[in-house]
């Protein structure tokens, strides 16, 4: 099975695919299409009787993933939240359960490329940002509401950006003169308002970078929706099942991260007078170490640079959502 022509790359492709370590006859759920560069390499590791079910929330995505014409294939327009209900509908026949689940969490290149989206500052274009243009409310149109303060909370937390507070104001001063509609004009207010980079992690970064990151992930409810899918993610694996997770930023890396060891620790007390092998089993286990691209993958495709990728595998426990309490703040629950 080819892969067509476009402008895009899947990340850590063949390290995410054997992170799953494909069962012929199993149900699979690639929950970020994209392009289908992942959702191909793993049906090519199916055999007649698998299962492989997709979700994105980009109709443009959807749309390129119906061009595939495969019985063992089934797209679906819903964002990660609606994992669950995604495999009741289409796995109820197997128990809803899956041998594996990919998640790339990063944007597609025809996402950022595509200036009519919204998503870049290096084409001008409408002040979008959504990843599903059907649904929610524009960047452009939260920051014609929101108070400064929620401007600066935003830009601070999503994008930390130690300038928050100044881009925060100079939105703000902008919007009273005109209403901030392009992507031009906002990367101009921002270029403006912040001062020189002088950390070398940030040297030849555009000013406007992290405030888009930050409207981005606003926008289109990143964290909450990567927060959901998780505990969806283990109710539904099968003992023995892989959790594949690919990661961009470290806001989003970091709540896997935890999310993944706390999930596969055990929570009692280390007092407790207990043999390390009768301690109740976690739900999961830590499949080797964090994996990035490597030099020749970033040559050929920069995006790969902050690529991460962490492995569990769901064991036979019991999964207990007390757990995610002592996770944070996110919200773990809609």
């Amino acid at each position: 099975m080819s892969e067509p022509a476009f402008a895009h790359r899947a990340v850590l492709l063949e390290e995410a695919v054997a992170a799953l370590a494909i069962r012929p006859e199993g149900s699979y759920l690639d929950a970020t299409f994209g392009r289908g560069g992942h959702s191909r390499a793993i049906l090519q590791r199916l055999g007649p009787s698998g299962r492989l079910i997709a979700l994105d929330r980009d109709p443009q995505a959807v749309a390129a993933a119906r061009e595939i014409k495969d019985p063992r294939f089934v797209i679906e327009h819903a964002p990660f939240s609606g994992l669950e209900r995604v495999l009741d509908t289409h796995l109820a026949g197997r128990g809803g359960q899956l041998q594996g689940l990919l998640a790339d969490l990063g944007v597609s290149s025809p996402q950022l490329e595509d200036a009519s989206r919204g998503f870049s500052f290096r084409a001008d274009g409408p002040l979008d940002m959504r990843m599903d243009p059907t649904r929610g409310v524009s960047a452009a149109d939260w920051l014609a509401t929101a108070t400064e303060q929620q401007i600066r909370e935003a830009i601070g937390g999503y994008g930390e950006e130690r300038f928050a507070k100044q881009v925060a104001k100079a939105i703000v001063d902008a919007r009273a003169r005109e209403p901030l509609v392009r992507t031009e004009q906002l990367a101009a207010v921002v270029a403006a308002a912040v001062r020189k980079r002088e950390t070398r992690r940030e040297v030849g970064q555009n000013p406007a970078t992290r405030t888009f990151q930050a409207l981005r992930i606003l926008v289109n409810r990143e964290l909450e929706e990567v927060a959901l899918m998780l505990p969806q993610a283990i109710r539904r694996l099968a003992p023995g099942g892989r959790l594949a997770v690919i990661a961009f930023h470290s806001l989003e890396d970091r709540l896997v991260k935890r999310f993944l060891r706390a999930c596969s620790e055990d929570r009692l007390p280390s007092d407790l007078p207990i043999r390390a092998r009768d301690l109740p089993q976690a739900p999961l286990r830590i499949v080797g170490k964090a994996q990035r691209a490597s030099a020749a993958e970033i040559a050929a495709n920069p995006r790969a640079r902050s690529a991460t990728l962490r492995v569990a595998e769901r064991t036979g426990a019991a999964f207990n959502e007390s757990i995610l309490h002592s996770i944070g703040p996110e919200p773990w629950r809609s």
